[in-house]
C-alpha cells in the first residue's frame, strides 16, 4: 500500500499522461482564425486553416520569439506578426517575404489534433497512440451532443477522477439507499472501466418501483482515459444518461474541467427528443456534482489510509501508473518557479539585514 501514499504519476504536478485531452469548443474557432492556449502549463497557438482543419502548433516564433497568435492564418498555414514568416500545416518555415527563398531550415512543433463531441482535443504526444475518449455502449453510433457546466476545482485532475468511484461517499455524502460495489476491467493501457454490480434493494414501496427499469443491476458505470477524462453512464434500461467530464490539469496541481453530454442521434420527426434527454442528463450531472463542490476546494489528497472499501480507487491508481507520461514540461516550470521563489526570499532577507 505504500506506493498508494507515494505514487509517480497519480496527483502529481510534474507528469502529464501522453493522452488526448479538451482545448475549448469547436464552435469558438473558425475558419481563418488563430487565438493563443495556455494548455497543460504551456502556450500554444491553435488555428483554423482554410480547409477546416484544427491546427495546434507551440506558440513562439523561432526567429525572435512573437506569439504566432498575433499573427494570422494564411491558406492552411501559419503566418507570424512581427517578420510575417509563414510555417506550413505541418510547422514547416515555407517564406521570409524579405527574402526569395526562406534559405534556412526551421520548423515549430506541431501536435495532434481531433474533434469529436463539438470539442478540439490536442495530444501530449508527437503521435498519437490512441483515440480521444470513447463510451463503450456508444461506440459506432452517431451521437447528439451539447455541453454542460465549465469549471475549475482547486486540486489535481486525479483527484477529482476517482470521486466518481468512491463507493461509500454515495451514502455518506449523496443519501443513496443503495451500496454501491464495482467491478472493474482494464479495456487497454489507457482505459478502465468501473461497473456498479449492485441491485436495487426492495426494502421500501419507492425502491420496489424503480427496480422495475433496471433488469440486473442498478446502472452506474464511470469509464476512464489516462486518468484525466471521464465518462458516466447512468439511467433506466430504457434510457441512459451518458456524461463526460473532459478534465486537463494546470501546473498549479488544478483542474480545469468542461461537462459534455452525448446521447444517441434521433432523427428525423424524432430529433426532438435529442435537447430533451441532453437537458434530463445535463440535470443528473449536476445533481451528482453539487454535493463534490466544496471538498474540492480544500482537500490536501494523500491516500495513507486506504481501507478494504476503497478497492476502485486502488485500482484505478494502479492502472495510471502504468501508463506513458509526456515530456510536456511541467517539471521544469515548477523548478523555475521554486528558484524565483528561492531568489525572492533570499533578496528580501537581504533587504532586512
Amino acid at each position: 500500500m505504500s506506493s498508494l501514499a507515494e505514487p509517480k504519476i497519480f496527483n502529481q504536478t510534474n507528469r502529464v499522461v501522453e493522452s488526448w485531452y479538451w482545448a475549448f469548443k469547436s464552435k469558438d474557432l473558425k475558419p481563418g482564425i488563430v487565438k493563443p492556449l495556455k494548455f497543460l502549463g504551456k502556450d500554444l497557438a491553435v488555428y483554423r486553416g482554410m480547409d477546416g482543419v484544427v491546427r495546434a502548433v507551440e506558440a513562439f516564433c523561432p526567429h525572435m520569439g512573437a506569439h504566432l497568435a498575433e499573427g494570422k492564418v494564411d491558406g492552411n498555414g501559419i503566418r507570424c506578426f512581427f517578420h510575417a514568416w509563414k510555417f506550413d500545416e505541418h510547422g514547416s518555415l515555407v517564406d521570409i517575404p524579405c527574402r526569395k527563398t526562406p534559405g534556412i531550415s526551421e520548423k515549430i512543433k506541431s501536435y495532434p489534433v481531433q474533434e469529436k463531441y463539438g470539442t478540439v482535443w490536442i495530444y501530449t504526444g508527437e503521435k498519437a497512440r490512441h483515440d480521444v475518449h470513447e463510451i463503450p455502449e456508444l461506440a459506432g453510433v452517431e451521437l447528439a451532443s451539447s455541453f454542460g457546466n465549465s469549471f475549475i476545482k482547486e486540486c489535481h485532475p486525479n483527484v477529482v477522477m476517482i470521486n466518481a468511484i468512491d463507493a461509500h461517499h454515495f451514502t455518506s455524502v449523496h443519501k443513496l439507499p443503495v451500496d454501491v460495489k464495482f467491478e472493474t476491467k482494464a479495456i487497454n493501457q489507457t482505459r478502465i472501466q468501473f461497473n456498479n454490480v449492485t441491485k436495487i434493494p426492495k426494502t421500501k414501496w419507492y425502491l420496489k418501483f424503480f427496480s422495475r427499469f433496471y433488469a440486473h443491476n442498478l446502472t452506474y458505470s464511470m469509464v476512464y482515459s489516462a486518468g484525466s477524462t471521464g465518462s458516466v453512464t447512468v439511467g433506466p434500461d430504457f434510457l441512459h444518461c451518458h456524461i463526460i467530464f473532459a478534465l486537463r490539469p494546470t501546473a498549479e496541481g488544478k483542474t480545469e474541467g468542461l461537462t459534455i453530454l452525448v446521447t444517441p442521434k434521433h432523427k428525423g420527426i424524432f430529433s426532438i427528443f435529442n435537447p430533451i434527454i441532453l437537458f434530463a442528463t445535463k440535470c443528473v450531472g449536476n445533481y451528482f456534482a453539487k454535493g463534490d463542490t466544496e471538498v474540492f476546494k480544500t482537500i490536501k489528497f494523500r491516500f495513507n489510509r486506504p481501507i478494504k472499501e476503497d478497492e476502485s480507487i486502488i485500482k484505478f491508481i494502479q492502472h495510471l501508473e502504468k501508463q506513458p507520461t509526456a515530456d510536456w514540461g511541467f517539471g521544469e516550470k515548477l523548478l523555475e518557479k521554486t528558484v524565483e521563489s528561492l531568489a525572492r526570499e533570499s533578496h528580501e532577507e537581504t533587504q532586512m539585514h
